[in-house]
């Protein structure tokens, strides 16, 4: 398998400083999110929440966090 077909064609992504979203929440974690989000199919989803239930954080403000983008 060749994890790039798993890519969105553009590749852009945010850039941000923040810290981990399951505890021990440790800080210092360097973020980078594809600007073009790659879907899944609601099966894969349940599978997902199925085995990791409580995945995530809800989503938290930028608190004064420089956001880059790249090229």
């Amino acid at each position: 398998m060749n994890a790039a077909d798993l890519l969105p064609k553009h590749t852009g992504y945010y850039a941000f400083e923040g810290s981990l979203t399951t505890p021990p929440r440790t800080e210092g974690v360097r973020w980078l999110v594809l600007s073009d989000p790659v879907g899944i199919s609601p099966s894969e989803l349940h599978t997902f929440t199925a085995i990791y239930p409580n995945n995530a954080r809800p989503t938290q403000a930028v608190n004064g966090r420089i956001v880059k983008e790249s090229e």
